[in-house]
């Protein structure tokens, strides 16, 4: 195996004298399959259940049907250093890095994509190129300089600028941007591949939960704005909905109420309006007595919050410290965090719904980014790395994926659910009478 890294692995290296690892390849055992039957999942279950794992090994030389053999094809693959099945050329893929821009996510996107190559048990040769800036022209010249070096695939984490200035570029590398959905970018260049997660789509769904009035907060970043503007806007457009659904007569006799009912199955009569309050939580701030204290407008809201986890956990303990009695809590991929768990009281977010969008979980990726200290669990970056590095080696290699997320006209379609977080983890919504 071929690696542009380096990296330990395991802790023989910790007490070898060179951290250089050696050219020559590991020796691989292949199993031929001797059998003239076709083994269907009965038949390999069953070769599982009496522990003939070469019998099942020999005839699981792809991805399986069911799930949990397929881990184990996966895993015994690993451990026995079996050879490959594949017979195509190398697999090569470049990263794209503005390491001063994306700071973490520069190493954390690269073990991503090393984590999944290297379960994949498949040679492969994985190269970073460092962006001082994400000026157009810095762009051309790395993306030359990448095609020049045989790379024709290549995951680029940019930003919505630097992905705006690629996608000025004739390129005909295939680029993958895992922070990018398609919606923020005009291009219809058929090389350039979205992965970015739909906060669009997530709050439209969370907006089904929301009562009156609702309550924004936001940071004052970039994404925070933009957040927020958009539930301002789909939450009045919504409310115009809801009025053109109602009969004049209904509206005549003030029937414009709407009917919750909390986590504890206490029933709430709200009259329902189009009013949305916002405020603006600077990083700095951490009082927001001048805000909740007594505000009677906020009383029975729906809270909407778009800020990082700690900041969201200290609003989240006000709200419930300034008695404002909120129907529920909002919020995006933003706070699907398990440190919202451990740094909010339950009080405080009993009545939480967050939407989220990783939802295929595939135990050897995971193990093997737990390895590198890495998480494709919760870090929703690190997870659209790995669906995108998984449709490369599709198209280099003709396996098939591993992730099954649909792809529509080069948008990556993540299915979203809406979870609590509960005394010690998140678990499915279920929507409420409303």
């Amino acid at each position: 195996m071929r690696i542009l890294l380096l990296f330990v692995l395991t802790p023989f290296f910790l007490f070898a004298e060179s951290f250089l690892i050696s050219d020559i390849p590991i020796p691989k055992t292949y199993i031929q399959d001797l059998d003239p039957y076709e083994c269907q999942t009965d038949c390999l279950q069953e070769f599982v259940d009496q522990e003939m794992i070469f019998s099942f090994l020999a005839h699981a030389q792809s991805k399986l049907e069911d799930p949990t053999l397929d881990e184990l094809r996966m895993m015994s693959v690993n451990i026995l250093n079996l050879g490959s099945a594949y017979t195509t050329k190398e697999i090569k893929i470049a990263l794209l890095l503005p390491y001063k821009v994306i700071g973490r996510y520069a190493t954390s996107t690269t073990n991503a994509s090393f984590a999944y190559l290297l379960a994949k048990n498949h040679s492969f040769e994985l190269k970073s190129y460092k962006l001082e800036t994400q000026e157009q022209e810095e762009i051309e010249e790395k993306l030359k300089e990448i095609k020049n070096d045989g790379f024709e695939f290549v995951i680029a984490p940019l930003t919505q600028d630097g992905a705006n200035a690629l996608a000025q570029t004739d390129t005909e590398l295939y680029t993958y941007f895992p922070t990018i959905h398609k919606k923020d970018i005009n291009s219809s260049s058929e090389y350039l591949i979205y992965g970015g997660i739909d906060y669009k789509a997530q709050i439209d769904l969370l907006l089904e939960e929301a009562a009156s009035p609702l309550v924004i907060f936001h940071d004052g970043s970039l994404i925070g704005k933009n957040l927020s503007s958009y539930e301002t806007f789909k939450y009045k457009e919504n409310f115009q909905r809801y009025l053109q659904e109602r009969s004049t007569q209904a509206i005549q006799e003030d029937l414009i109420t709407e009917v919750s009912q909390t986590a504890q199955g206490k029933i709430i009569k709200n009259k329902r309006t189009d009013k949305v309050i916002s405020f603006v939580v600077p990083h700095n701030v951490t009082n927001l007595e001048k805000q909740l204290k007594e505000n009677e407008a906020l009383q029975l809201a729906s809270v909407f919050i778009n800020t990082p986890v700690i900041k969201s956990g200290m609003i989240m303990s006000q709200l419930t410290l300034y008695d404002t009695n909120a129907t529920n809590v909002l919020s995006t991929q933003i706070n699907y965090d398990p440190l919202l768990l451990s740094m909010t009281q339950y009080k405080d977010r009993k009545n939480m719904i967050v939407a989220n969008s990783i939802t295929e979980d595939h135990n050897i990726f995971i193990e093997t980014n737990t390895l590198l200290s890495n998480d494709i669990v919760y870090d929703w970056i690190n997870y659209t790395t790995t669906v995108g590095i998984d449709y490369f080696f599709h198209l280099m290699s003709g396996a098939n994926r591993e992730y099954s997320i649909d792809i529509q006209e080069n948008q990556m379609i993540y299915e979203i659910e809406l979870l609590r977080p509960s005394m010690s983890k998140f678990i499915p919504h279920t929507p409420l009478l409303k």
